[in-house]
């Protein structure tokens, strides 16, 4: 098998990286941020009540 020259394993590592933090690392950020909120809100509203208009 013949030996990549540097540069093209970088562009390997940059190619795995960013299929890496598109595919599962956003996703996941994403989630997690909307459940955060989510949960902001539910234990807000247990503590001060429901909105009034």
């Amino acid at each position: 098998m013949k030996a990549q020259n540097p540069q093209q394993q970088r562009k390997k590592y940059e190619r795995n990286t960013f299929l890496f933090l598109t595919i599962f690392l956003a996703p996941i950020v994403t989630i997690a941020l909307i459940g955060a909120i989510g949960f902001i809100i539910w234990i807000s509203q247990i503590l001060t009540g429901p909105p009034t208009a």
